[in-house]
């Protein structure tokens, strides 16, 4: 290289070595779009031999894809030409001579001279950054991902502690509910115990009295107070077992083609004798007469079901059963004009040891309707009811054939 006297380059030696040993592509093209002037750098960015780009068009440099809306940009500029970063906010391409693509930034810088207008394009390989973004942008994608993943177990994890929440304050609700049952039943089995064994002791001191004094009457009256008090007794013990033989799966289950009719006259024929002073239990049977059951099963159901309706209806009144048989089906109904039952008990009506609020005071293990439903429910059925408090009863029975 060349040097002036003083020993520094000149203006134009300055301006080859920049344009010589700059690592930026640099590309100086005419008014034509020719090539005319190429450095080392650019030479290499594009993968051509010293010299090879001379007199090429710059579209050379451009994917064929693009060449087309390169052309329309680039007569655009030169009807107004001026620096600018070409493409800005864009993603640009250069082709090399193997044909391979790679991403490029290209900044434009027109100047004129007596020979003619040129264009001075700087150009940066930008791989590198590109791929940086490109990771930058994939590594933000999975995060968000792994935060929307992460987003999506913390609900699920809430939902789950939410549901075990409820099912806790349900548990809890029913642990509450089954300790008052549990009180009332204790409460209610000493009572319905205590009465029964209170009466046979009483009456057995006075069928004593009585006897000593030749009070026949008087004596078997209370022999009859004391086999009722037995009865009782072993009503409550029935009921304990026919629970436990229901919790064991010990309850047999045999079905037989029975007349319903005669079947239910010969229950209210038995139960007529705990009918209190002018009551009456009024029967009516329409349909079929023969239908499939398990006699035991619905014996006692039917005995629980009308001597509650004797028990918890006053004198004077009709008890009034309704059955019904037609298309395989089923239907009776025992109405009584008792206390009723409120709303709020008739949703634990068929559950053990439950009893109404307002039947506290009436003798009652709280275990028959929930025998009852147990029953039914073997022979194919359901039992519902129907009541307001202070204004009677209707149990319903349907059992499909």
């Amino acid at each position: 290289m060349e040097k002036n006297n003083s020993g520094k380059m000149d203006s134009k030696q300055g301006i080859d070595a920049i344009f010589k040993f700059a690592t930026e592509g640099i590309i100086l093209a005419n008014s034509k779009s020719e090539i005319i002037h190429v450095n080392t750098s650019a030479e290499k960015l594009f993968g051509y031999n010293p010299g090879e780009l001379i007199g090429h068009k710059i579209e050379i440099l451009i994917p064929s894809r693009l060449k087309e809306k390169h052309i329309k940009h680039r007569d655009g500029f030169h009807h107004n030409p001026h620096a600018r970063s070409m493409g800005a906010g864009l993603d640009l391409f250069g082709v090399k001579k193997d044909g391979s693509e790679f991403p490029l930034e290209i900044s434009l810088s027109p100047y004129e001279t007596v020979e003619g207008r040129f264009v001075v394009a700087f150009i940066v390989d930008v791989t590198l950054r590109k791929e940086a973004e490109y990771k930058l942008k994939n590594y933000s994608i999975d995060l968000e991902k792994q935060v929307g993943n992460r987003t999506l177990i913390l609900r699920e994890a809430i939902n789950e502690l939410e549901k075990t929440k409820t099912e806790l304050n349900e548990a809890l609700e029913k642990e509450k509910e089954l300790n008052e049952l549990k009180t009332r039943f204790v409460s209610m089995a000493s009572h319905e115990f205590r009465t029964p064994l209170a009466t046979i002791m009483s009456s057995l001191s006075l069928v004593k009295a009585y006897g000593d004094k030749g009070e026949h009457e008087k004596q078997n009256k209370h022999i009859q107070k004391i086999k009722n008090s037995i009865g009782d007794l072993t009503d409550i013990l029935n009921d304990f077992l026919s629970v436990s033989k229901l919790e064991e799966g010990k309850v047999e289950f045999v079905l037989q083609n029975l007349n319903i009719k005669e079947f239910i006259e010969k229950i209210i024929a038995e139960l007529s004798a705990l009918c209190k002073e002018n009551q009456s239990i009024v029967y009516k049977h329409k349909g079929d007469e023969f239908f499939q059951l398990d006699p035991k099963l619905m014996k006692h159901v039917l005995f629980n079901l009308i001597s509650n309706a004797v028990k918890f209806s006053p004198e004077n009144v009709a008890i009034e059963i309704e059955s019904n048989i037609s298309n395989n089906q089923l239907i009776i109904e025992v109405k009584d004009k008792g206390i009723g039952i409120s709303k709020e008990d008739q949703k634990h009506l068929f559950e053990r040891f439950f009893r109404a609020r307002n039947a506290s005071n009436i003798q009652g293990t709280g275990l028959g309707l929930n025998i009852v439903s147990s029953y039914v429910e073997m022979m194919n059925g359901i039992v519902t009811v129907e009541s307001e408090e202070n204004n009677g009863s209707v149990f319903k029975l349907c059992l499909q054939q």
